[in-house]
């Protein structure tokens, strides 16, 4: 990052919140250093904990007063670029939306549609707001220009770390002072999240062994069977890009949909989101509609287990714009997206109702796939993670590189011969 000279006319940025890590702050350095200014607002403690350098200030205001505020903030600082960590939180909404009207560049980052080893970057929103081509001639010639994707991992990030970092982040964002008007984006309080995960911790072994034995017994007796793979429903792939308000309906949905329209013969497969803190009862829940369903016996629950290895095994997958789609993708699984999401490309995913993928499901179209591969890590993320070394160093470097170089959305050019 040192050796990047800077090749544009001074930017000034404006970082709203980021992940609970130093990514954001390394980031700013690396800019400062090009010659850019860095301004900070900060929401709450935990905004605080994770920032360092100058050019930091406080919003301390009603939720009410914020769009005004910080309108004005932008006009006042001549801001030219604003990053911050996904686009649906109540206060960065209204920032983009002042950001719109003014012509400011708009960065949106959070862990990457391809994980472990990548954090998307993109430009004005992700997800269903993602400006990635929808259209399959548009990739396959936007990708024809680059190298191809090597998905192989390359970095790996540190769990430990990342929970003390997230734990350290939430615990400081509950003080109350000077911040007590804050109001949070998510719809459970931090510390019941944590107890439901610690507790999934706890029963890991046992959920992993259910699960293996689960997937064990329908390869045995050869069923066929397709994957619902679950989204942690206070997610806003959920809540802001798809028509489901909770998972329950989602889940609803689907198995209405299955008994209806999927042969006799076939089964469900139900796999929990690693992070679903289980609030709420979900094999329970699950039960009850099958029953009503007149499915008892057809469908289960996996609370854990390996994606891949369901995936090999299954016909095709069901999720509602999850990530897991890259896992589907790269297995040449049919798959069939609720709700609104870059992933949901004609040749890729079934483009039918959910009624009819059950029996007319195809899979992915390879050179489309391998394309979309292509331009997605090219342009549309960067290679790295947010809680471990090298991979943080990795990740930081190449955003900076993008936003000093105004290449969101676009792929950087190859490296000079020498330079690679």
């Amino acid at each position: 990052m040192e050796t990047l000279q800077p090749i544009a006319e001074q930017k000034r940025f404006l970082f709203l919140q980021g992940p609970p890590t130093p990514f954001f702050a390394e980031i700013a350095a690396g800019l400062r250093r090009l010659g850019h200014q860095v301004h900070r607002v900060n929401l709450h403690l935990g905004d605080r904990l994770f920032w360092r350098g100058p050019g930091s200030v406080d919003f301390t205001g009603q939720p009410g007063e914020w769009a005004g505020w910080i309108d004005r903030f932008m006009a006042e600082h001549a801001i030219t670029d604003l990053i911050l960590l996904g686009e649906q939180r109540p206060y960065h909404k209204a920032a983009i939306a002042a950001a719109k009207l003014r012509g400011i560049a708009i960065s949106v980052t959070d862990l990457g549609y391809v994980r472990p080893d990548w954090i998307t970057l993109e430009r004005d929103g992700m997800g269903g707001d993602s400006l990635f081509p929808r259209d399959p001639a548009i990739i396959q010639r936007l990708a024809a220009e680059l190298a191809p994707a090597n998905l192989a991992q390359r970095f790996r990030d540190h769990f430990p770390t990342q929970a003390l970092w997230d734990v350290s982040y939430h615990l400081a964002m509950l003080m109350p002072w000077p911040f007590r008007h804050y109001e949070y984006h998510e719809k459970m309080h931090p510390l019941v999240v944590y107890a439901g995960l610690s507790l999934r911790l706890l029963l890991r072994p046992f959920e992993s062994r259910r699960s293996e034995k689960l997937l064990t017994d329908l390869r045995e007796r050869q069923a066929p069977f397709w994957v619902f793979a679950m989204q942690v429903e206070t997610d806003f792939a959920v809540r802001a890009y798809s028509p489901y308000p909770d998972m329950d309906s989602a889940l609803r949905a689907v198995i209405m949909s299955f008994a209806a329209h999927a042969p006799r013969d076939e089964e469900l497969l139900v796999k929990l989101h690693p992070l679903d803190p289980c609030v709420k009862n979900w094999r329970s829940r699950l039960n009850s509609i099958a029953r009503k369903a007149g499915l008892a016996g057809r469908v289960h629950l996996a609370p854990l287990g390996d994606l891949d290895a369901m995936l090999r095994a299954a016909r095709g997958m069901v999720t509602v714009n999850s990530t897991a789609t890259v896992h589907a993708f790269s297995l040449a699984k049919p798959v069939k997206l609720l709700g609104q999401t870059l992933f949901d490309v004609p040749g890729l995913s079934f483009q039918g109702a959910l009624d009819d993928f059950w029996t007319k499901a195809a899979a992915p179209e390879p050179t489309l796939r391998d394309a979309f591969f292509t331009l997605l890590c090219s342009a549309y993320m960067v290679r790295g993670v947010y809680y471990r070394r090298p991979g943080l160093d990795a990740a930081v470097a190449a955003t900076v590189e993008r936003l000093d170089r105004g290449l969101i959305n676009l792929p950087l050019p190859a490296p000079e011969p020498g330079n690679a």
